[in-house]
């Protein structure tokens, strides 16, 4: 039996909008057929949603995307893919 690899990709976004827009051009530019999952990542100490960024997650498991090419598309957004 092959052994399932969880692999993920975490892109960090300015913001809700940018997360949202970049959930929905994933699936355009690359092809990812399963929802991303957006999350909301409040930065330490911070209580106010205009400080937090936005974590667009998305499962891998093929390991068919490049994390370079993530990377440059998370940049159009003013973003980065976060490193493992």
């Amino acid at each position: 039996m092959a052994a399932v690899s969880d692999v993920r990709h975490v892109l960090v976004l300015p913001d809700r909008e940018a997360a949202e827009e970049v959930a929905e051009a994933l699936g355009e530019s690359f092809g990812v057929d399963e929802e991303p999952r957006l999350v909301r990542d409040a930065l330490a100490g911070e209580d106010d949603a205009e400080d937090a960024q936005w974590l667009v997650v998305l499962r891998d498991e093929g390991q068919r995307l490049d994390p370079g090419e993530l990377d440059e598309f998370a940049a159009r957004w003013d973003g980065w893919r976060e490193e493992p």
